[in-house]
């Protein structure tokens, strides 16, 4: 379709122009989302020559209405509820707890799968750009940036080739910075902004971290 990105490393390397601004600051470290927000993350980093890490977040599902989020918990076991839901639930202090335990082992795995035994780099005080692939409801960066505010980082900036232009717009409430490089008014699903939007795998997430790890940059 018109106004397409042909695949997420162009998406990338269009949304680092809008983040010019950044290149080059020893304060700033981009994170991607996994999977399909790290090959966009990758090329910012790579355009601004800063740092590249992930930053992971996976829902807390009720058990048997797995859609229904509980809430959700972050890279560095920072947990955030939906009240609305866990009200709703009998035994809910007993669900949360065992399916956080369930998916903070998941987060842990795919945290030592993806940075290669890495250490997990400092975030406090620093500026963070937070990208996606797109937006779409937008709970997932949602829960993103509320860990990244209990983990104390000085300045977040969320930013996405593509998002919903209202979706867009209530991120202003939440990140310090919001950059959605398009946001089409008649907004459907984020694939149909691709022309290649096929999966990103765990081994691509894990390449270019590894590549990102091993180039020059401010830091």
């Amino acid at each position: 379709m018109e106004g397409a990105f042909p695949n997420r490393a162009e998406a990338g390397r269009l949304l680092s122009v809008k983040l010019a601004k950044y290149a080059e600051r020893d304060d700033v470290i981009v994170l991607g989302l996994p999977r399909g927000g790290v090959p966009v993350a990758y090329e910012v980093a790579q355009a601004l020559r800063v740092p590249l890490d992930v930053f992971i977040v996976r829902k807390l599902g009720v058990p048997g209405f797995e859609e229904l989020a509980a809430g959700a918990i972050a890279s560095g076991g920072v947990r955030v509820l939906n009240e609305d839901v866990t009200r709703a639930l009998p035994n809910a202090d007993e669900i949360i707890e065992m399916v956080t335990e369930r998916e903070t082992a998941e987060v842990e795995r795919r945290e030592q799968s993806y940075r290669d035994g890495r250490p997990a780099p400092e975030l406090k005080g620093r500026t963070v750009i937070l990208i996606d692939d797109g937006l779409a409801t937008g709970a997932t960066m949602r829960a993103a940036v509320k860990a990244l505010r209990q983990r104390g980082v000085a300045r977040i900036v969320v930013a996405v080739p593509v998002g919903p232009p209202d979706t867009c717009h209530e991120f202003e409430d939440v990140a310090d910075e919001v950059i959605c490089a398009s946001a089409p008014e008649y907004f459907q699903a984020v694939g149909q902004y691709y022309e290649d939007f096929s999966q990103t795998s765990d081994e691509e997430v894990r390449l270019l971290l590894t590549r990102a790890a091993q180039a020059p940059t401010h830091e």
